[in-house]
């Protein structure tokens, strides 16, 4: 069923009485309208707001319907037209389907046969708006992975993600950097009655105050120097889905105000632009800083802290996780590797300060430095091992350097697979992608694994 809260439709006619019909008419079914006498207040109208649907009289003094329609599309694309003519011919009508129209009405019609196109219409640039934000995150290519946990802390978070999911409302999620706020974030929107909409995540720690305005809430061409092209912002990609905007508490104060403009009633504008657009985006924000205190030192806006933080979501720590280390570490290493008891002991007696993430890289780091697919106490970073919480330390060989470790472990099963990579890369327990990579990274070339399958 078509939501009409949702449809913005121009209605462009010089006849004021037929026009006030078609408001009318339109106004009932819950369609948001504007109205235009002729072509120029169309226009005007245009530049200051977005429309998904538009009907143009044929006939006008000045500017006619097809030249209204040929300006119109040149700036609007995503609008679907509808031409209105008392005097419709097949010519007309042929030359306005090339110039982008959705169909052509000839007058007197049933006012039920243009509600019914107007929906038609709708649909069709629903559809179009759909397969365009597909095609946004097909091109950002978000990983996505599943929370594990039995602790109960977990336990505790999922309940929380169970029952505000399908809330719909903004959440702020807090916790220690490496936590997994981005996987909170996608498992509240997996229970939404959102989840067949897009997710789309920005980090505002990771760009600078300019590009992140831009990315937020895009930009039109010429707007700075390099805006070579209009680019919709993340807001209207995420429109109808849900947005994760990570590190919020990064977010700068002039930013500030125009998010919380748009999470008041959903209007923006984009970089260079005068035109409103509206979206409708649930909002979910995470950060590992303490807002409350931003808010006090006036770091952070009191009215969108407010607005973003409906309710909060706290991430334990991985310290404080007790029984998960086992679960996570297995998951990581996979069904075909071991990790003896000893190891397994040292990895869950440390404090890990970089919480799931530096977990995870740890036992990446283990998979390089292993021998077959045995995970041991020596194949660990050396932080883990040294942390003095009575697990008997390796032996290892004076020469420690992490960088000079893995080249020569690299260099030395190259060598067992007489340098064929794919099967090196199986020995490694990684893609062979990283292994390439690595080769990469520490300049190993074919001649050194060869010279040491020959000493």
């Amino acid at each position: 069923m078509t939501d009409n809260s949702a449809i913005d439709v121009l209605v462009v006619d010089d006849d004021a009485e037929f026009r006030d019909t078609l408001v009318s008419r339109f106004e009932r079914r819950g369609y948001r309208v504007v109205q235009a006498a002729d072509a120029d207040q169309a226009l005007e109208h245009a530049q200051r707001r977005d429309f998904d649907v538009a009907t143009f009289d044929m006939m006008m003094p000045g500017m006619s319907g097809l030249e209204l329609l040929r300006r119109f599309k040149s700036n609007h694309a995503e609008c679907e037209v509808i031409l209105l003519t008392g005097q419709g011919t097949i010519e007309t009508a042929v030359e306005a389907m090339k110039l982008g129209a959705y169909d052509y009405l000839t007058k007197p019609f049933p006012l039920k046969e243009l509600e019914l196109l107007v929906e038609k219409a709708w649909e069709r640039r629903r559809l179009y708006k759909e397969n365009r934000q597909l095609k946004e995150l097909l091109v950002r290519n978000q990983p996505r992975s599943d929370m594990i946990g039995d602790s109960a802390a977990m336990q505790e978070v999922f309940r929380l993600i169970e029952r505000a999911g399908p809330s719909g409302k903004a959440i702020l999620i807090q916790g220690e950097s490496g936590t997994g706020k981005e996987l909170v974030a996608r498992a509240l929107h997996v229970s939404s009655p959102r989840a067949e909409k897009p997710m789309v995540v920005i980090n505002c720690a990771a760009l600078p105050e300019p590009l992140l305005e831009s990315e937020l809430f895009g930009h039109e061409k010429g707007s700075f120097t390099g805006a070579v092209a209009a680019k919709p912002g993340l807001f209207e990609v995420a429109d109808g889905g849900t947005l994760f905007i990570d590190e919020i508490g990064e977010m700068p104060g002039s930013l500030q105000a125009k998010l919380l403009r748009v999470l008041e009633d959903g209007s923006l504008r984009r970089v260079g632009s005068i035109k409103e657009r509206r979206v409708d985006v649930r909002l979910l924000a995470a950060t590992n800083r303490n807002l409350s205190a931003d808010v006090r030192a006036g770091r952070f806006r009191e009215d969108l802290f407010y607005r973003i933080n409906v309710m909060s979501l706290e991430l334990p720590p991985l310290r404080k996780r007790t029984g998960d280390v086992g679960l996570l570490v297995r998951h990581f290493l996979g069904p075909e590797w071991t990790v003896d008891s000893q190891t397994l002991e040292a990895l869950e007696h440390y404090s890990w300060p970089g919480n799931v993430r530096q977990l995870s890289n740890a036992i990446e780091r283990a998979k390089i430095m292993a021998d077959g697919r045995a995970i041991r106490l020596r194949d660990l970073p050396r932080e883990i091992w040294e942390s003095g919480n009575g697990v008997p330390r390796p032996v290892v060989a004076d020469t420690d350097d992490l960088a000079s470790i893995e080249r020569s472990k690299v260099i030395e099963v190259l060598r067992r697979e007489h340098g064929n990579k794919a099967r090196a890369a199986r020995a490694l327990g990684i893609e062979r992608r990283k292994l390439y990579r690595l080769l990469e990274k520490y300049a190993i070339n074919q001649s050194e694994w060869l010279a040491a399958a020959s000493t």
